[in-house]
């Protein structure tokens, strides 16, 4: 089946390590800059939309996939959920150790290392968009183990036509809503609903695809 999926890019081993390396590479030398830009940003209605699916309440375990300086780890600790980050720049690491008092680990989403059925949900606020399609699929089973039976996972990513390349020195995966449901579909999740971000801005000024999805429960 995941044969059968879309490849929008096929990158050799050394392009995949390019990808990762320039892509960390940029957020590692921005790391305070980024803070500062994105410290204020309002995604409570990302953050609802997970936790309204998880199997229960907290204290639930959360996976804040591409977590950054830990803004949004600190929400979920503070709302009283077991909250885990993970992030591929150091910088980045350090930051949501600090600012959260949280466990942080420091992984490239290209090389995860997640304990089986460790969590409860997965929060991937834009960042699963850096994955190339080809690493996709195995990126999402990942997830999907490391995920407990019933448990939910969040997505948001800047949607477009289907393509994938370099936009300065990040790498980004711009998929449709009917491509990126093929994609989780095949991964295993069922889809639980979607929206387009920021709220109340017509289509055109919505650049962000949000939709949550259930790992089966046995």
């Amino acid at each position: 089946m995941v044969d059968e999926l879309p490849c929008l890019a096929r990158l050799n081993s050394d392009e995949l390590r390019q990808v990762s390396s320039a892509t960390l590479g940029h957020y590692q030398e921005r790391a305070s800059s980024f803070w500062v830009g994105t410290r204020d940003h309002d995604v409570s209605q990302n953050v609802e939309a997970l936790l309204r699916h998880l199997p229960g309440p907290p204290p639930q375990t959360i996976l804040d996939l591409g977590c950054g300086p830990g803004r949004d780890l600190a929400v979920f600790r503070d709302l009283g959920y077991v909250a885990v980050g993970l992030d591929g720049a150091a910088p980045f690491v350090q930051m949501a150790r600090e600012h959260s008092g949280c466990e942080v680990l420091h992984q490239d989403f290209l090389a995860l290392d997640l304990a089986d059925e460790r969590f409860d949900g997965v929060f991937a606020n834009a960042s699963l968009f850096h994955v190339p399609s080809q690493e996709l699929p195995r990126v999402l089973a990942e997830l999907w183990t490391s995920l407990r039976p019933g448990g939910a996972l969040f997505s948001s990513n800047p949607h477009g036509p289907n393509r994938e390349g370099w936009s300065g020195d990040r790498y980004g995966c711009y998929l449709a809503l009917d491509e990126w449901r093929r994609f989780m579909t095949a991964a295993g999740f069922v889809e639980l609903e979607h929206y387009y971000r920021p709220p109340g801005q017509p289509r055109h000024l919505q650049p962000w695809l949000a939709s949550v999805w259930r790992k089966p429960a046995r």
